[in-house]
């Protein structure tokens, strides 16, 4: 499962392109929303087709996740750019020459491999965050320990016995974390606390 071989994404450029060319767009739309949480500096862009990208790609995507089939109908263009390609494959599928994105997990998990992308550290998702304006985060001290030990895995019982508080009262700092953050799911406080520093990835 996840990602397999070595691959960075860039998150030094200020502003640059990502494409997706993927034919089942419920894969690629989910994918775009994701990528944009973690990257927001990067504009994402989908393709049902290699044409389509061929059209309007000008040298200026720094990374193609491509769907597995359109990868080997188009292998010779994505060897030229394999430092550049992630295959999406559906399970734990390897490539050989190429890393690949497995999109057959859960969102929650998708995040975390994706995250990993940045390195086994939480550096180079601090290195991305330097990129936003500072401000302060908009979570308490103690919604920040909920929220990190959330990001971790930890369900509301085990939450409770490690900072000492009542079940209730975990349940409503994860309601106030989900209202802050305008989190649609867990998947999203895992990027909140990666992306300001607050975890490691390979603490999740």
């Amino acid at each position: 499962m996840g990602i397999k071989g070595n691959v960075y994404l860039c998150t030094m450029i200020p502003h640059f392109e990502i494409a997706i060319v993927d034919s089942n767009m419920l894969t690629a739309l989910g994918l775009q929303e994701i990528l944009s949480d973690i990257i927001p500096m990067a504009e994402i862009r989908t393709f049902i087709s290699f044409d389509e990208l061929q059209a309007a790609d000008k040298g200026q995507f720094v990374h193609y996740f491509v769907a597995s089939l359109i990868y080997f109908e188009h292998n010779a263009f994505f060897r030229e750019n394999v430092s550049r390609s992630i295959v999406l494959v559906n399970g734990d599928l390897q490539i050989s020459g190429v890393p690949t994105l497995n999109v057959n997990q859960s969102e929650q998990a998708l995040v975390k491999t994706i995250l990993a992308m940045h390195g086994h550290t939480g550096h180079r998702a601090q290195e991305l965050a330097s990129h936003r304006p500072q401000k302060e985060l908009p979570l308490s001290s103690r919604e920040i320990e909920v929220a990190i030990l959330l990001a971790k895995g930890f369900i509301n019982k085990e939450i409770a016995d490690r900072l000492n508080i009542s079940i209730t009262t975990v349940i409503t700092h994860r309601k106030n974390i989900m209202e802050k953050l305008h989190a649609r799911s867990l998947a999203d406080i895992i990027v909140f606390v990666v992306m300001n520093g607050l975890v490691e990835v390979g603490e999740l």
